[in-house]
């Protein structure tokens, strides 16, 4: 057999797509990245033209989901979603059921126009809060948090996969789906998942990790103590001869060179012969070493000894030492978690200036309910990482500002506390509602109400500026799509598309359209539990559509199938960003998601396949 044989444009598609998905799947290499070598792949192998390669970048999917993002950017960062969620949740009081339907329909219903991990993102806090203050365990929400952010298919841009297969039928001829088309569905979609996690959460995610009393509490300040065992720290006081006296803690690099952490600084003030009062300061980059301060340190016991040896410091005994290792009056600590999108993602702490950017330091790193508490300065920071933080309280509450990179979730309580409506916000819901009437109603392409909603929020003040819209981008998913765009265009152009829905039609097609709306819904469900949900639908719309063309029948229900399918996977934690978001939180395992995760899915896929030919008949 000839070379030419073997490698046809349509093999060489689908090694591309094998080795790409391989890719996805391992999680090692950043989705764009691997979108973006797929392209070039597909370009250097002459199956598509640079023209049809750059298409995607212009595509008014990606461009609509760029004002998307920047408008969901407005709406948290004047509070206004915050201030909404917070004010319908306080009406659960507390009853336990009533927080987990509100918990399911809020999330729902802001996830159905903003960004679902920006909609986690917000209700994380507060809906630990609320399950703290009605003692209530938080794991039996936050999980279905996440799942109710994925079931807000209420909208036309409540996901990418909605505006995926709206693109598909109208490349095709049909009518495109108006704004609200989605809604039966996810009314349908929402209550199944409401009734089915009710119970799956009952018996699966209430049980909590810590036994007795403080099984109904939240974490107090002692509980993350002792949680992360941070009641060791050395106090160490300086020779008077010291080389340290002068220079600030950035000149002495001392977390990279001894790989331990100085938390705290004791000063001496107002020192008489009678009378010396000390003043803990948070140790900064800028905190100045003098004579006669005694540094506060943290890491491990050989790591220290080196310091105190190369130094000549000397250990200073404590009394009372335990776990009141801060006055907590001015200086506290708290947990944070690292976003999907952060800029922190993959940085090591030394690499992303830390304690320079956000003036705080980290003691504590939470993965996969593991921590971590010493040699921390080289170790990378992964996407749903908890954080445990140490610095003033002013510090740690300026961090609830910073969601493109962190979810301050430490002292609940006093957080949500905190929610106020900024005086933007009320702008912000005019734009917004402004641009779905403008949608609805078609007096502009839809691509174009985004856009103009986008440009409003900067110029309103409901964005400071230009680089806080960009910051409010997710580039990654970006990329992603407007890179994946392309080997849909392979699939079709080389026939691979043609060929897969044909064996479907062939295989399915005699028991009926329904055994091969089946075929096409768990066909994309499996798909996207290994593969972002974009590129599944990018690659499974068309397939959907030449199964129903080859099979004679209307293809909305097929399109419909994919996108909700590509939308509901709950069966693994790495599917989706806001499943991942919320493991920390909820100290979850992998096979919590397979226990509530799995049986949702299949509920769900059965239930699509009955109602979706109800409402868009074959």
């Amino acid at each position: 057999m000839a070379l030419n044989d073997i490698f046809t444009p349509m093999n060489i598609t689908l090694i591309i797509l094998f080795v790409s998905s391989a890719f996805f799947m391992s999680g090692k290499v950043r989705s764009d990245l691997v979108a973006m070598c797929a392209l070039l792949a597909l370009v250097l192998t002459n199956i598509i033209t640079p023209v049809e390669a750059l298409s995607g970048f212009s595509s008014s999917i990606v461009l609509m989901m760029v004002g998307l993002f920047i408008v969901g950017g407005g709406i948290f960062r004047t509070g206004l979603a915050k201030l909404i969620s917070s004010k319908i949740l306080r009406l659960a009081g507390n009853s336990e059921s009533k927080l987990f339907v509100l918990v399911m329909l809020v999330t729902a219903s802001i996830g159905a126009f903003v960004s679902n991990t920006g909609t986690v993102a917000v209700m994380m806090p507060i809906v630990v809060s609320i399950a703290v203050s009605a003692n209530i365990s938080p794991r039996r929400f936050l999980m279905p948090l996440a799942f109710a952010s994925s079931m807000g298919i209420l909208t036309l841009i409540a996901t990418p996969p909605n505006l995926i297969i709206s693109e598909e039928l109208q490349k095709n001829g049909y009518d495109a789906l108006s704004f609200f088309s989605f809604t039966p569905v996810g009314l349908i979609c929402l209550g199944i998942g409401i009734i089915v996690l009710y119970f799956l959460s009952k018996i699966f995610l209430s049980k909590d990790d810590r036994d007795g009393d403080e099984k109904r509490k939240g974490k107090t300040l002692d509980d993350l103590a002792d949680e992360y065992q941070l009641h060791k720290l050395t106090h160490l006081s300086l020779p008077e001869h010291s080389d340290m006296v002068g220079k600030s803690l950035r000149e002495l690099s001392i977390p990279s060179l001894y790989n331990i952490s100085v938390v705290t600084v004791e000063k001496i003030v107002n020192a008489s012969r009678f009378n010396k009062s000390v003043n803990e300061v948070v140790a900064g980059p800028n905190t100045v070493i003098e004579r006669g301060d005694i540094l506060v340190c943290y890491g491990k016991k050989s790591n220290l000894n080196r310091f105190i040896e190369e130094k000549e410091l000397t250990l200073v005994e404590k009394e009372g030492a335990g776990k009141d290792i801060f006055d907590f009056k001015d200086i506290g600590i708290a947990e944070v978690f690292i976003m999907p999108n952060s800029k922190l993602v993959n940085r090591t702490i030394i690499d992303a200036h830390f304690r320079d950017e956000f003036n705080v330091n980290i003691l504590g790193i939470q993965r996969n309910n593991e921590y971590k508490m010493s040699d921390l300065q080289k170790e990378k920071l992964h996407s749903g990482d908890a954080l445990l933080i140490q610095g003033t309280w002013g510090d740690i509450a300026s961090l609830g500002n910073r969601q493109e990179d962190l979810v301050l979730v430490g002292q609940p309580l006093e957080e949500a506390a905190k929610v106020t409506l900024d005086h933007k916000a009320p702008v912000a819901a005019i734009i917004m509602v402004l641009m779905v009437i403008a949608m609805v109603t078609n007096i502009v392409a839809p691509v174009i109400a985004v856009l103009t909603a986008a440009v409003m929020m900067v110029i309103t003040g409901c964005l400071r500026n230009m680089e806080e819209a960009y910051k409010n981008i997710n580039w990654e998913s970006v990329v992603l799509i407007a890179g994946m765009m392309p080997m849909a265009v392979a699939f079709e152009q080389t026939g691979a598309a043609g060929i897969i829905s044909g064996t479907l039609v062939g295989g399915l097609g005699p028991y009926g359209p329904y055994a091969l709306l089946a075929g096409i819904y768990f066909g994309t469900s499996i798909l996207t539990m290994f593969i972002s949900n974009t590129a599944t639908a990018l690659l499974f719309a068309p397939i959907g559509m030449q199964a129903a063309v080859n099979m004679g029948v209307s293809p909305y229900p097929f399109m419909f199938a994919v996108a909700v399918a590509a939308s509901m996977c709950f069966a693994s934690p790495f599917s989706t960003a806001p499943n991942a978001l919320v493991m920390s939180a909820g100290k979850y395992k992998f096979m919590d998601y397979i226990k509530v995760g799995l049986p949702l899915q299949i509920i769900m896929g059965i239930v699509m396949i009955i109602a979706l030919p109800l409402l868009f008949p074959f």
